[in-house]
């Protein structure tokens, strides 16, 4: 028999399909593949059996009426702790919010459940997904898939380790500043991070509004094409037919990203680099200013924003918080509010600069991460280190955020470094395709 736990979101669809894979006996196997996990209590915050058998039965179903809603109908995911499920708790990694039971899901969920996904359960995730790094001593810190003493890469880190451990087939992150695309290229999966506004934020417990994107975490670029058409509740984008490289300009992005960029990420990049030449893509070395301003206000941009959302029950409850994620927020009542309208104008400013100079271009390509996950032992020990490494961390994926821009990252075939690529504002289907001919040459 199969293990179906290793293959594809879109194989166990097709699986489904073809009538070889029944839904229930599907949900069935990944519900006892996490009660025989030693690491799901880290992975998973709670699991919805009920719901995902109840919904496993309709999807076998359809299948048997020939009524599937979509190809990954009947196919179980999972969904990070910060994204609203009805009567089921819903926390964000933080005591603070214990017992809060949302009465409706979130309509990014009800859409994907509309088109027949199945709810395995909810995963955990950095205290109110403000950490790069996934550590989590409030309530669980996820493994790394390539090194047990080390995090997994945040927010999102459940969601990537419940695909990296076989617990699901697919997960449904967040990202604001990195939070799909870390913990994905830490753990050698595909990351995708939407355009701000592309897929409703309604029932995501927030934590900067104006950044924060929902985004799947995938084994493939095919899963997470697919990934995208349920969470919008439409046709995924057509990746049948991926194509070569040739012709294909790729800006290699110099700024700040090489910065101090550590030596296996460093050969992890040159080499993914070289690949996607020899497969034909043009490769041009790219400066871009613009990004130095916006980088050094992010702290401003961020930090401002968390803060006015928490504050007050920070101000309540902060003693439950995990200090260094509550020094973060709290550092964001420290900025004027002139200095948070001129960063965001400034950033406008740079966004408009970034479209125009990368319009010449397929994608930009930077490192996912200048760094390899770090030791969980370290950061809990040496306060100064979570600090310098969890904003080091997310340095090189914020540049997608604060430039407005779509993004995903690939594994490189060197483990727990990814190579990003970074698109154009709503420019997700096109990205995927070039994501996926890149796919091709990295493997």
């Amino acid at each position: 028999m199969t293990d179906w736990t290793k293959c594809s979101a879109a194989t166990l669809g097709r699986g489904i399909a073809s009538g070889e894979i029944d839904p229930v006996d599907l949900t069935g196997h990944f519900l006892d593949a996490i009660a025989a996990s030693p690491v799901a209590d880290r992975i998973y915050a709670r699991t919805t059996p009920g719901r995902a058998m109840a919904e496993a039965r309709a999807a076998r179903a359809r299948a048997q009426d020939g009524r599937r809603l979509s190809p990954l109908d009947g196919v179980p995911i999972s969904w990070k702790d910060n994204v609203d499920t009805a009567g089921i708790a819903t926390e964000a990694g933080s005591a603070m919010l214990k017992d809060r039971v949302p009465e409706a899901d979130a309509p990014v969920l009800r859409t994907a459940t509309a088109l027949g996904t199945v709810c395995l359960g909810k995963t955990h995730l950095s205290e109110l997904a403000f950490s790069g790094l996934g550590l989590n001593p409030v309530t669980a810190t996820p493994p790394n898939v390539n090194d047990g003493g080390a995090v997994p890469g945040g927010s999102s880190s459940g969601a990537a380790t419940s695909v990296a451990f076989g617990l699901a087939a697919a997960a449904v992150g967040t990202d604001t500043g990195g939070s799909v695309r870390i913990p994905a290229a830490w753990n050698d999966l595909v990351g995708l991070k939407t355009t701000h506004g592309r897929i409703s934020l309604d029932g995501i417990v927030p934590l900067a509004a104006w950044f924060d994107t929902v985004g799947p975490l995938t084994r493939d670029v095919e899963d997470a094409a697919l990934m995208l058409g349920v969470l919008e509740g439409r046709a995924a984008p057509d990746l049948s037919a991926p194509g070569s490289l040739k012709g294909r300009r790729f800006a290699v992005l110099r700024t700040i990203v090489t910065d101090g960029l550590r030596d296996e990420p460093a050969k992890a990049h040159e080499d993914a680099l070289k690949r996607l030449e020899a497969a034909g893509a043009t490769l041009i070395d790219f400066d871009a200013p613009e990004i130095e301003g916006p980088m050094g206000d992010s702290a401003i941009l961020y930090t401002t924003e968390a803060w006015a959302h928490w504050r007050h029950l920070i101000e309540e409850k902060g003693d439950l918080m995990f200090g260094p994620i509550r020094d973060r927020f709290a550092a964001g009542k420290d900025h004027a509010g002139a200095d948070y309208a001129a960063a965001w104008q400034g950033m406008l400013a740079a966004r408009r600069v970034w479209a125009e100079r990368t319009a010449a271009f397929d994608a930009v390509l930077a490192p996912a991460a200048p760094n390899l996950p770090p030791q969980v032992d370290r950061l809990m020990e040496q306060g100064d280190y979570y600090v310098t490494e969890n904003l080091l961390t997310l340095r090189n994926t914020r540049v997608g955020n604060l430039m407005g821009v779509c993004g995903i990252t690939l594994p490189t075939g060197h483990a727990s470094c990814g190579l990003m690529l970074l698109g154009r504002a709503m420019g997700e289907d096109r990205l995927l395709r070039i994501a996926a001919a890149a796919e091709l040459a990295l493997a």
